[in-house]
């Protein structure tokens, strides 16, 4: 598709560069329309922008092009403070516009009434949904994935397995599933719409796109949003690792460091070496770290009470509870709390 010398609006879309990779047959213009609520990660957005904005330019065609909404049609302030401009407020978009939720901390704010209504009926009307970074906790507050693959960033899936607990996110960096897509947010976000690209275009554009990214040319070699256990810790020993996967799967029931010795085919005893030796902890003091940890995240991107959170994190009593939060983040929980509502507003 050629672009007209008085198609100005279009002409836009296509900036100069000098890489150049012919697309035979383009089509017509596709567009994706982008909801950026507030908090919405500036990183992520962009991410799934510009490979859109690398592919016109690469292939001096306008392949595609993008509305950016947000609830009341003024600037979308973004997580790190910067302000981006929309081109109006929330508003029907044709069934053939795929409609993606921008968000990021706090996730709640995908939940807008406004935005989640919009969701649902750009859906019910054959129209593809999308989230990226936290925006399916939109989808999954219109009622979308039951029964389906899904994802979000790492950082918001304890919080949301505890809000939506009948929905499970896949640790994928992004997922697509029948008019449903979404991804882990940041790098996850360009790779998800390299999928696209490769899907109107052609793989070997879609390579030639990620090129221009500056990343790996193939798609889908590392699916999972976080490095494995024995990457992040440079562990060498198996049963080490086990033991850790085995806690953070087992977080709100602790297990009891003899099961989880018998488990992984050692003693207790040859257990604690075996931390001490890698870690320089105990089995248990880990895995209360891991707890915490995730008690924490829940405190951070939750309404979860604190006495929903502290059992929810496998821990007995307020006091217990307490103590052992203040000793690992120097302060109190509900001083957490506190401190994330006044962030928040």
């Amino acid at each position: 598709m050629a672009v007209k010398d008085g198609d100005s609006d279009l002409r836009a879309l296509v900036p100069k560069g000098a890489a150049y990779q012919p697309v035979d047959n383009p089509g017509p213009t596709r567009t994706y329309a982008f909801v950026l609520v507030p908090g919405f990660t500036l990183l992520a957005f962009s991410s799934a922008v510009e490979p859109l904005r690398i592919a016109n330019q690469l292939s001096q065609k306008p392949l595609y092009r993008w509305d950016l909404m947000s609830t009341d049609g003024k600037p979308a302030i973004s997580s790190s403070g910067i302000e981006v401009s929309v081109g109006g407020p929330l508003a029907t978009q044709d069934k053939e516009v795929p409609l993606f939720v921008c968000a990021g901390n706090p996730a709640t704010a995908a939940t807008d009434p406004s935005v989640v209504a919009a969701v649902q009926r750009h859906y019910r009307f054959g129209g593809t949904v999308g989230g990226i970074c936290t925006g399916a906790v939109a989808l999954a507050k219109a009622g979308l994935l039951g029964g389906r693959r899904f994802t979000l960033h790492w950082e918001n899936q304890p919080g949301f397995c505890e809000t939506f607990p009948d929905l499970v996110p896949t640790p994928s960096r992004y997922e697509s599933d029948t008019r449903l897509m979404t991804c882990g947010g940041g790098a996850a976000a360009t790779e998800m719409m390299l999928s696209v690209i490769a899907a109107d275009h052609g793989a070997v554009f879609a390579a030639m796109v990620s090129d221009m990214c500056l990343r790996p040319a193939m798609i889908g070699t590392d699916p999972e949003q976080r490095s494995s256990t024995s990457a992040m810790m440079n562990l060498r020993s198996p049963r080490v690792i086990a033991a850790i996967n085995l806690m953070r799967a087992n977080v709100d029931l602790p297990l009891a460091a003899s099961d989880i010795a018998e488990s992984v085919g050692c003693s207790r005893r040859q257990l604690e070496r075996l931390f001490t030796s890698h870690l320089n902890q105990t089995p248990g003091a880990f895995y209360r770290s891991i707890r915490l940890d995730r008690a924490r995240n829940l405190l951070a991107t939750t309404d979860l009470s604190v006495t929903e959170v502290f059992t929810a994190c496998g821990f007995d009593s307020t006091s217990h509870f307490a103590r052992a939060f203040k000793a690992r983040f120097g302060v109190v929980p509900t001083k957490l709390r506190q401190q994330t509502n006044q962030t928040a507003h």
